[in-house]
């Protein structure tokens, strides 16, 4: 898509000699308006994340809920291990070295 001016899209749509739509100016601004403030609200929420202090007991729930889910994992991948095992008949981790 072209990044033509507004004047550029009328004349192509509507040619030289006619008229701007009625609405056109007040479409116009509503959308500028809406934009402006989608914009304002978006600055609020960054505002107010960078300026959120983090208190200690949701840094430590933060903490706990991050080893608790590498926790989860390591279980995870220990069964893994465990099932291959019981597939395979031997433990694909040892080393094939004496």
């Amino acid at each position: 898509m072209y990044n033509d001016s507004i004047e550029t899209l009328l004349l192509r749509h509507y040619g030289s000699t006619a008229p701007a739509p009625q609405t056109l100016e007040q479409q116009l601004v509503r959308s500028i308006r809406q934009e402006a403030a989608e914009l304002q609200r978006q600055q609020g929420i960054a505002r107010r994340i960078r300026t959120h202090r983090m208190n200690r007991r949701r840094a430590v729930r933060l903490v706990a809920i991050g080893s608790a889910g590498l926790g989860l994992l390591s279980i995870g991948m220990e069964g893994l291990q465990a099932l291959e095992v019981a597939l395979l008949g031997q433990d694909a981790t040892q080393s094939a070295l004496p």
